[in-house]
């Protein structure tokens, strides 16, 4: 549901933080603040950057969660669709209407494989990466049962040393059970480096990507001289999509935190040793605050804590301020280290959080402000869609 069909229904800090139409100063806090028109720039931003480079850019729903966040990527930066990471993730997707899904991870258990099957009667491409010969059979009964087919990517463990093959032999024999099985279409690679999308050092990173793309073009060319050519490689991230685009063998970005830009992804930096937040990208994912005390004279009190947050890549900062810092969180409350008493109780401050895809999904709603006003607000579509 987009809040703004039934908005006499929802009463503002009951409900929801905020409706349409109010003053940014008085939206109810804690709650997440988008600032549009930074979304916007960003969405824009990187759509042009893929059209440019011959790319398909299917966005990280994980990251925000939100149909409505998708479908804005869709008309305003000609995404082609979005990657989920669980199956009812991807269902609340392909439910609001994204036709192109996948779920970029591996699907085993018996009932996620068995609604895994019925996502292409929603209307909705469905593809799923395998990275084991046993999980081709499940997936292709599956498939048969709901007389739908499920396309599938070959997952390659390019570095991040969790799920994925790592040898050219390994994709080739998956790729040809795929192709041989029954509602099974083998559609192409799975080969995104998340861990080292936040090594600080352009360089750094340049370092592993190139380890990767030499895996992706072996098991590109195997596949190749096997007879099944991939459709599509896909994978590169926010901290790595121009090397990917460059490579000559990807065809298809994955990139999703840009369109917010957290604190952690914000520090690192790019060629020329410029944090990617002062100029790549902007902030536009806030997590809105009140100082509720100021009892001590040299720290203030704010409402956002670790129910509010993830602080699993770092404490926030405060946005546009250099006079205090936020230093400290309990349950409940944030401590802001303000030394020169420029913080009075009632002050409302937007923190820009360390990671923005688990602090999204402590939350429910998105509230969208252009120019100081409250302009939408967005459910997080998919919050909780863990299974």
């Amino acid at each position: 549901m987009n809040a703004q069909t039934k908005p006499d229904t929802l009463v503002v800090g009951y409900d929801v933080p905020a409706l349409p139409g109010m003053d940014e100063a008085d939206i109810q806090t804690p709650c997440l603040v988008l600032d549009l028109n930074a979304l916007e720039r960003n969405i824009k931003k990187m759509g042009d950057y893929a059209k440019a480079h011959g790319m398909r850019h299917r966005v990280h729903g994980k990251m925000h969660k939100s149909v409505d966040v998708a479908r804005l990527q869709e008309t305003l930066g000609g995404a082609i669709g979005v990657c989920c990471q669980k199956v009812s993730e991807a269902e609340v997707f392909a439910r609001g209407g994204i036709k192109d899904v996948l779920v970029s991870n591996q699907v085993r258990d018996p009932l996620k494989m068995d609604r895994l099957a019925q996502l292409p009667k929603l209307g909705a491409r469905t593809i799923v990466c395998v990275d084991d010969l046993e999980n081709v059979a499940d997936l292709s009964q599956a498939a048969q049962k709901h007389g739908t087919t499920l396309e599938c990517f070959v997952e390659i463990d390019c570095g991040a040393g969790r799920c994925g093959v790592t040898t050219t032999d390994a994709v080739v024999t998956i790729a040809r059970a795929i192709d041989a099985a029954d509602n099974l279409k083998f559609t192409g690679i799975q080969a995104y480096q998340g861990a080292m999308q936040h090594i600080d050092s352009y360089e750094g990173r340049k370092e592993k990507l190139d380890i990767a793309i030499a895996m992706v073009r072996d098991a590109v060319e195997g596949l190749k001289a096997a007879g099944l050519e991939p459709e599509l490689v896909s994978g590169g991230g926010t901290g790595s999509y121009y090397f990917e685009s460059n490579s000559g063998v990807y065809n298809e970005l994955q990139c999703g935190s840009y369109a917010f830009m957290d604190a952690d992804y914000g520090r690192i930096l790019d060629k020329d040793g410029n944090r990617i937040d002062q100029g790549e990208w902007e902030n536009a994912f806030f997590l809105f605050t009140q100082v509720m005390s100021h009892a001590k004279a040299d720290k203030a009190i704010c409402d956002a804590g670790l129910k509010a947050q993830s602080v699993d890549s770092g404490l926030p900062f405060i946005y546009g301020r250099d006079d205090v810092e936020y230093i400290k969180c309990s349950d409940e409350h944030g401590v802001i280290a303000d030394p020169d008493g420029k913080l009075k109780v009632g002050d409302k401050l937007r923190l820009v959080p360390g990671h923005c895809d688990p602090t999204a999904n402590v939350h429910d709603w998105y509230v969208g402000v252009r120019n100081g006003k409250v302009e939408t607000l967005w459910p997080v579509s998919a919050r909780g869609k863990a299974y």
